[in-house]
């Protein structure tokens, strides 16, 4: 009965993860199909979001405790910069750029923590950086080169939230939930200055879509699905999302990515996946001696 239980709650936990990859990975199209600038956008996806998660923790207090501040700090900085990226360069280049996260963890880890690196953890960190540089160096008109700056800074920025809300000292749900009300007041007033601001049926869904779905849902179901799995198939799990973003903005927009951004894209999503079955090959292998 017990084994019964932990494996429904482990099917559970996969499917609420892989729901989070799916909606998270609507980021690309919703940016892309609202005309709002960037800013306009957050505001909006974190005001429903303040809602939603204000609802779903049952409290709208906000926590100042120094770690859980810096991580929400950060997550604001991820969210605002990714959103800029993606209207300045191809979605799927924005969420390539931004998975350089793990890589940049690792890298921290070696540098600050002395922990010692094997060779292969070493082949990926080059294969990842190769990968960027790769879906950095598509496309290089001046928009782009911002966008894509953009992105590998949103990357930098989440592997700062990563590391910070890794401290037992920070709160994550705390800090999620103060990042959105730390977003919507920078981003707030840039709607009073948006020339796009328009109110369409069109737009209105897009907006519906990516604050309750891509944002509200997905994070409450990220929140519930990580403490039924473990880290390692979460971080696996949550690669379907780079692998599904570009695909509904290609089936809306009919944009699509250059071939060194394709190959930059496989190259990195390929080294990240490698990156996270490690601890699983090293246990599997411990296990068979």
């Amino acid at each position: 009965m017990v084994e019964t239980n932990l494996r429904r709650q482990q099917a559970q936990g996969r499917l609420l993860i892989i729901g989070t990859a799916l909606f998270w990975g609507l980021a690309g199209v919703c940016v892309k199909s609202i005309p709002w600038n960037s800013m306009s956008i957050m505001a909006a996806r974190c005001g429903v979001g303040i809602i939603m998660l204000g609802i779903n923790k049952k409290s709208f207090k906000l926590s100042f405790e120094k770690h859980t501040f810096l991580g929400a700090v950060m997550t604001s900085l991820t969210g605002i910069l990714y959103m800029m990226s993606i209207k300045l360069t191809t979605a799927a280049t924005a969420i390539v750029l931004q998975y350089i996260a793990p890589i940049l963890v690792f890298i921290f880890t070696v540098i600050v923590q002395k922990v010692k690196p094997k060779m292969i953890e070493t082949a990926i960190v080059i294969a990842v950086f190769g990968g960027c540089f790769l879906s950095f160096a598509d496309k290089l008109d001046a928009t782009h080169i911002i966008g894509n700056l953009l992105g590998l800074l949103s990357g930098i920025t989440f592997a700062g939230q990563i590391i910070i809300f890794s401290d037992k000292k920070a709160d994550s749900a705390e800090g999620m939930y103060l990042s959105n009300v730390m977003s919507f007041a920078v981003c707030f007033p840039f709607m009073f200055f948006d020339k796009n601001m328009t109110f369409d049926k069109r737009t209105l869904f897009w907006v519906f879509i990516l604050a309750v779905f891509q944002f509200g849902v997905a994070n409450i179901c990220y929140a519930r699905g990580c403490q039924k799995i473990n880290k390692i198939e979460t971080s696996l799990l949550l690669t379907i999302e780079p692998i599904f973003n570009p695909i509904p903005v290609w089936l809306v927009t009919g944009e699509k990515p250059g071939t060194l951004a394709l190959i930059g894209f496989a190259v990195v999503i390929i080294a990240v996946t490698v990156y996270g079955l490690l601890p699983v090959i090293e246990m599997r292998k411990e296990n068979a001696a």
